[in-house]
């Protein structure tokens, strides 16, 4: 089964956010815990080191990227089990993005939140973040990982409209 996109954009005062929801059957802890802890990062994003608190810097491995680089990432926001906020400037430019989770019953909503500063970074981002939420959702619940062709260029047409929208 081809996977659908499940984003949504919002413009801001300062920024276009693009919304991205998954919902895990799961505690918020747990939830937590896959997006925080690095040997749980490792199996869908990358691992991470170094001294994570708000302010400071650590560095990511992006493993499921062409050379696997490290790159810098700021952790802006910590507030455990709820928000996650980082920052990075990278040769693409600086971006900045959120984990909002939220208990639903039995259930964890987790809400990744791009702040875009341009609606044109829409049809770039949305499929890659897209990848990425279903490589998180393959690895938290052990089912096979997605193929990126599923979702680049695949997903573009639907970013591309998403973000004229804003035009």
């Amino acid at each position: 089964m081809k996977p659908v996109p499940t984003a949504r954009a919002h413009r801001l005062a300062d920024s276009i956010d693009l919304v991205l929801p998954r919902t895990f059957r799961a505690p918020i802890d747990d939830v937590w815990a896959a997006v925080t802890e690095p040997e749980r990062t490792a199996r869908w994003f990358g691992p991470w080191k170094g001294d994570a608190a708000p302010g400071r810097m650590i560095q990511v491995q992006m493993v499921f990227e062409e050379e696997e680089p490290w790159m810098d990432l700021r952790i802006d926001a910590c507030e455990p089990p709820h928000r996650l906020a980082v920052s990075s400037t990278d040769e693409s430019g600086a971006w900045r993005m959120e984990l909002r989770l939220e208990s639903r019953g039995a259930a964890t909503e987790l809400r990744l939140v791009h702040h875009l500063d341009s609606a044109d970074k829409i049809p770039d981002a949305g499929p890659g973040w897209e990848y990425y939420l279903d490589m998180f959702a393959a690895a938290f619940d052990s089912t096979p990982r997605p193929d990126f062709a599923d979702y680049h260029p695949a997903m573009t047409p639907y970013f591309t409209e998403l973000a004229g929208k804003f035009s």
